[in-house]
Formats: C-alpha cells, structure tokens, sequence
C-alpha cells in the first residue's frame, strides 16, 4: 500500500531521450512532532529477537501491509540500522566493528548532589582521571544498550489507522 500511493514520475533513466515512468521514492511523510510526542495515540511494544516491522504490523493490526505505519511512527528512516537486530546479526555486527568487543568503550560514574543522581559518561583516555567507583563500559555492552533502546518501539492505536491512512494519502498528493 505504502508505495503505491506515491506519484510517478518520467525519468530517462537510460539517457536515451525515452522517459520511463517511475515511483516518486524520494517524497517522505513523517507525523508531526506533536503527534509524535502525545503518549495517548501510542502504545509501547517490546520487539521480540527477530521479529520485523511487517510480523508486529500483523500481530497488532492484523495487517502486514501497515507494516510503513509501525515504521513511520518511531521516525525508522533506514530498517538495517534503526531497527533492532535478531541475536545472531548483533554478534557478527559487535564482531566486525570491534578488534576487541570486551575492550573499553568508556566508563560511567553516578554523581549524587542531595537526592539528585545522574550518570556522567567519561571517555575511554588516558588523560582522563577516573573517580572512584567508576563503572567500566565494553564495546559490546555499550552496542548491546543501543541494541534495547531500538527495541521499544511506539504503535499508533489501532482505533487512528484510518484517520493515519487518510491523511498519509492527502499529504503524498494522490
């Protein structure tokens, strides 16, 4: 459904002077940032280990092809590095990015100030000096943390998907 709404257009794509009617894949339609940031149209969803946009698009809508909604509402510009990675992918990934995955990525170190806590991120240097108590971060504990923060996804409430399917027509001009 998603691409079969977008325009055409004539592109000489062999450069022979013949157009050849094309899908327009460079028209993007995002929500809106209030839309975005107003928690009641949404409810939260943990991806399981190797499920894709198109599996939760069925599971909650019952429609795999509304799998561009769950990736249009968490702003999934590109599914090969915004989406999180099945197990097995991770692992090669952590393994071909890093000479060492158990090496340092950096250090963290909570500071207290009365009954406020935060956590400072120190760099991985040798001029930095690390306080007392600092917390050591490996490579692959740190792509691991990025890896679960990819996992809670936004699903837009099933009760808006033809308001959402409505509007996504009107904004790409068909």
């Amino acid at each position: 459904m998603y691409f079969r709404k977008f325009p055409k257009v004539n592109v000489d794509v062999r450069g022979n002077g013949i157009p050849v009617s094309m899908t327009d894949i460079t028209r993007r339609v995002t929500f809106t940032r209030s839309t975005l940031e107003s928690l009641v149209n949404f409810d939260f969803y943990d991806v399981p280990d190797g499920s894709t946009p198109e599996q939760i698009a069925f599971d909650y809508y019952g429609d795999v092809n509304l799998h561009w909604v769950v990736l249009l509402a968490n702003d999934i510009k590109d599914i090969y590095s915004d989406w999180p990675m099945s197990v097995p992918r991770f692992e090669a990934f952590v393994k071909s990015k890093y000479d060492n995955p158990d090496g340092v990525h950096h250090y963290e170190y909570t500071q207290e100030s009365g009954s406020t806590k935060f956590l400072i991120e120190l760099p991985n240097d040798a001029a930095t000096t690390l306080p007392a108590g600092a917390i050591t971060i490996t490579n692959y504990e740190y792509e691991e943390r990025v890896l679960e923060s990819k996992r809670k996804i936004r699903l837009i409430q099933p009760q808006y998907i033809g308001k959402i399917k409505s509007e996504f027509e009107t904004k790409i001009g068909r």
